[in-house]
């Protein structure tokens, strides 16, 4: 598939991949470097959990080709990671984060706010802490409380008493701005802070809504054959998606996107990262411009910025941005 094509990034995540022993992650790198050709600067980067098991290979990882590792600590705090579900400790993610640092060149672990009984102050804190383990990328997410999940049976059974009322949670993202802001690590994204250079390349070709090839059960694709962009996705049973692989017959659907399907769809995508989008591409792909009433509008309330044919979401519309969307969708 798409044989001619550069490839910039490879990404494992989607579960637990650090549960692969190394040389299968080593076998599935030079099989993809068989099938393509690849960038000088290629980024390979592994999900990983800061447990001593997925530490102990980071050695093994960085043998295999990974060079760049993204850990999910969640919390510096042990009282929030059981009320997480999260089975490591934070002495257990500081040493894994201590070893990651001396395999790897770039490193980056997620953090998420707005937990329960959790204070403005002691986020502050919290922030200060991961930024002084000398990260230069960190993932910072908001608590959401989605219906069918496990966190969403607990709120719903009167479980997670304490989460913080939507000012506090919009005052926790604003410490956040200011806090990464100021330590060099500025939000490139609405949920993301990096030190220029160490944005996450991989991330980057979702956001500017570029091709990506999904690999795997359940996996999403986006990829572009002939001019026309289709929407891929992996057979979610594993045991199905293993037995195409094995009988050698397609494993995956591929659907195609109308073009105004693609225009709202790098609407949604790009608002998100402080570069925006260009109004030239949105209407590309829509065959129509952006109503200049709903911009106008959104630019006096200071939800966005326009420059040319530029279109940003500002620090504030960043905060609303699915309503950003919404009004520049409705019309």
């Amino acid at each position: 598939m798409l044989p001619h094509r550069v490839l910039n990034t490879v990404y494992f995540g989607g579960g637990t991949p650090s549960l692969m022993a190394p040389d299968v992650v080593g076998g599935v790198i030079e099989k993809i470097r068989q099938c393509w050709p690849t960038s000088n600067d290629l980024e390979i980067t592994l999900e990983a959990n800061p447990g001593s098991v997925e530490a102990g290979r980071f050695a093994a990882y960085a043998d295999a080709g990974v060079s760049r590792v993204s850990m999910g600590i969640q919390a510096l705090n042990d009282v929030d990671l059981r009320r997480l579900g999260r089975v490591h400790s934070v002495d257990d993610a500081r040493q894994a984060f201590d070893i990651a640092r001396k395999n790897f060149a770039r490193i980056s672990f997620d953090l998420i706010y707005a937990r329960q009984d959790q204070t403005v102050s002691a986020w502050r804190r919290e922030l200060e802490e991961a930024l002084s383990m000398a990260v230069d990328h960190l993932s910072l997410y908001q608590l959401t409380i989605e219906p069918g999940t496990a966190f969403g049976d607990r709120f719903a059974h009167g479980g997670l008493r304490g989460l913080p009322d939507d000012q506090r949670a919009g005052d926790m993202y604003e410490v956040t701005q200011d806090v990464c802001g100021a330590a060099g690590l500025p939000a490139y994204e609405v949920s993301n802070h990096a030190a220029p250079g160490a944005e996450s390349r991989h991330n980057l070709v979702y956001w500017r809504y570029g091709d990506y090839v999904g690999i795997g059960p359940g996996a999403h694709g986006r990829i572009t054959i002939d001019g026309q962009r289709y929407a891929t996705e992996g057979f979610s049973q594993p045991g199905k998606w293993l037995d195409a692989v094995v009988s050698d017959v397609s494993c995956e659907t591929a659907e195609p996107i109308e073009g105004y399907d693609q225009a709202d769809e790098y609407l949604m995508m790009g608002l998100r990262i402080s570069e925006g989008i260009d109004a030239r591409r949105y209407k590309a792909m829509s065959g129509k411009d952006l109503s200049a009433d709903a911009l106008a509008r959104l630019e006096d309330l200071g939800m966005i910025r326009q420059n040319r044919h530029e279109i940003r979401a500002t620090k504030q519309g960043r905060l609303v941005l699915n309503a950003v969307i919404k009004e520049l969708l409705a019309d």
